[in-house]
């Protein structure tokens, strides 16, 4: 089981040669075993991301969004009021940024790894990391 950070989706489903080998092992197994999971806040940041033009697609977000869901190895998970509550009280988090305090929530509330090259995250030693 691992979760993916933002970007970390984003490359394995359009440029997975912008993973490291040692993601894109681990991302495979947990494929193979139907076990990655995806904040929903990482639905918003794409689509916010793609309306600022900080993201190009190779169609229509909705059209992008749609496929990911469709992936059966692929879990969503939405922002309960447990994970949004355990967000705010990640002890020495080094970022204020609401959605990556979302994702590491996620980890943690699951006991799962986060895939990311974010050095915050990676820095934040309450989750395990992937990079």
């Amino acid at each position: 089981m691992i979760v993916l950070a933002t970007h970390a989706w984003i490359w394995w489903v359009s440029s997975p040669n912008m993973l490291s080998e040692y993601c894109k092992r681990a991302i495979q197994v947990a494929s193979e075993e139907g076990q990655i999971y995806v904040s929903s806040i990482s639905v918003w940041e794409v689509a916010h991301l793609v309306k600022r033009g900080r993201l190009e697609l190779t169609m229509d977000v909705d059209d992008w969004l749609r496929h990911g869901e469709a992936l059966p190895e692929i879990h969503f998970v939405p922002v309960s009021h447990n994970i949004a509550l355990k967000s705010v009280h990640l002890p020495d988090f080094p970022s204020t940024d609401p959605a990556d305090r979302i994702v590491v929530a996620t980890a943690l509330a699951l006991g799962a790894p986060l895939v990311t090259m974010d050095e915050h995250m990676q820095a934040y030693g309450q989750v395990a990391t992937i990079w």
